[in-house]
């Protein structure tokens, strides 16, 4: 069996938009996706004893390997990452399009995602795969399980739980709520530098460079600009007396 878990290298810190490719600046430092952390750890988990291989895989830049290095080192047995300049600037069709391909070149059984990206809080990239891939989707698994060629997942909603069954293959989002995940070991750290990691271009995947970046994308950022100001708003300062200041401006407002 085989479990591939796509991750995401994300900004560390506030998130910053470059003004002139108004695109997420992504020069900075990053780290691996905390949701994403999640489904890594989920994945080993189904794996346990087994002979199930769990292959991360991740598309951005070429720093983006330090994410899926960590990956590795929690105990992932192989890498890929599909890095081309030509998918800079990709929206969620075009990274769908590309994560599709290279998911279909796997041939994995399940595919899981973290939830949701800390860049972004989209929380739809695993669907629009999961069209494109043509399998079975659950969002939101609290709890997750494999049996007899078939998946049960409990599922979490703001009115409790869901409780769903689907044929594999199949693709599941997961929640933060579903394990705590592993610190990665000094010895898992070593062992992930010999570990088998893939570096991938669109034409690797069959795609020709229109198929993503902004050329692939069905969305464009026209134009950027801050909030429009709030007009009669009063800033307050805590210093020990903002709970009589915010009284003091109902009252003025007689709002109280």
């Amino acid at each position: 069996m085989r479990i591939a878990v796509c991750v995401k290298h994300v900004p560390e810190g506030s998130a910053r938009i470059d003004p002139v490719s108004k695109r997420l600046d992504r020069s900075g430092e990053g780290a691996l996706n905390h949701f994403d952390a999640n489904a890594v750890e989920e994945a080993l988990r189904l794996k346990g004893e087994s002979d199930t291989e769990v292959v991360v895989l991740s598309m951005g830049p070429e720093k983006a390997a330090d994410s899926l290095r960590k990956a590795l080192a929690m105990g992932a047995d192989r890498a890929v990452l599909v890095s081309d300049e030509s998918a800079a600037g990709s929206d969620l069709l075009a990274t769908s399009r590309v994560l599709a391909k290279a998911l279909e070149r796997e041939g994995a059984d399940l595919v899981l995602f973290g939830q949701q990206a800390s860049d972004a809080d989209g929380a739809v990239l695993w669907a629009a795969v999961a069209e494109r891939l043509r399998r079975p989707v659950v969002s939101q698994a609290a709890e997750l399980s494999l049996q007899d060629g078939s998946l049960r997942v409990k599922r979490q909603t703001e009115f409790g739980y869901d409780v769903i069954e689907a044929p594999l293959p199949a693709v599941v989002a997961v929640s933060d709520a579903i394990n705590e995940p592993r610190y990665p070991s000094l010895k898992g750290i070593m062992g992930a530098k010999r570990k088998p990691q893939e570096v991938l271009s669109l034409a690797d995947l069959g795609l020709e460079a229109s198929a993503a970046g902004e050329a692939g994308s069905g969305t464009k950022v026209l134009a950027l600009a801050d909030p429009p100001a709030r007009g009669d708003a009063r800033k307050i300062e805590d210093d020990g007396n903002a709970a009589q200041a915010i009284l003091d401006f109902l009252v003025e407002k007689r709002l109280v």
